[in-house]
């Protein structure tokens, strides 16, 4: 009888456990999946800082203006909270090239460098490239905790039973810019 009721107390504590460990590890998979989402967001706020950029540099550079706004509109994706690392770099490598090529556009047509909505949106894109980037940083730093706790024992024996896997990292940023 002595051993029924230790075999059912180490069951009931296991269950405990169980439940704990997917309840910690679901919380950090979800703020991982929040930190995604928040990129998406600014990401695509950057999106429309630089398509404003674009109508503006549209009477200096028409031609210009045509392609760049094609490659937005064929190539621009959302970041979603199930979005991979590897989506948010292509999407950060579309928009360098784009505001790239307004930046040398701008170069070329001094009014338009000197025009006062073209200083505020190029603000307004550095303002969306450092919360994207500090966004990164939390998404990196949620990353490191979840994937330490899958690699930590006991929470490794279960946290594939319970359908948890490493995350991928964010790479550094392409532009590398310094806040």
């Amino acid at each position: 009888m002595e051993v029924l009721i230790i075999v059912v107390l180490l069951i009931i504590l296991l269950a405990i456990w169980i439940v704990s460990t997917q309840q910690k590890l679901a919380v950090m998979d979800e703020n991982i999946n929040n930190t995604m989402g928040q990129i998406g967001v600014q990401l695509s706020s950057r999106f429309d800082v630089l398509i404003s950029l674009l109508d503006l540099t549209k009477c200096y550079a028409e031609d210009e203006f045509q392609g760049l706004i094609l490659t937005v509109q064929t190539q621009r994706s959302p970041i979603t909270a199930q979005s991979k690392p590897k989506e948010v770099l292509r999407q950060e490598q579309i928009i360098s090239e784009i505001l790239g090529r307004i930046i040398m556009i701008a170069e070329h047509c001094p009014e338009l460098k000197a025009d006062k909505n073209y200083i505020r949106y190029m603000d307004a894109v550095d303002c969306y490239e450092r919360m994207v980037h500090t966004s990164c940083l939390i998404y990196n730093d949620s990353v490191t905790k979840f994937n330490q706790s899958l690699r930590s024992v006991p929470t490794n024996l279960i946290a594939r039973l319970l359908g948890f896997y490493q995350q991928e990292y964010l790479e550094a940023s392409i532009r590398n810019k310094q806040l």
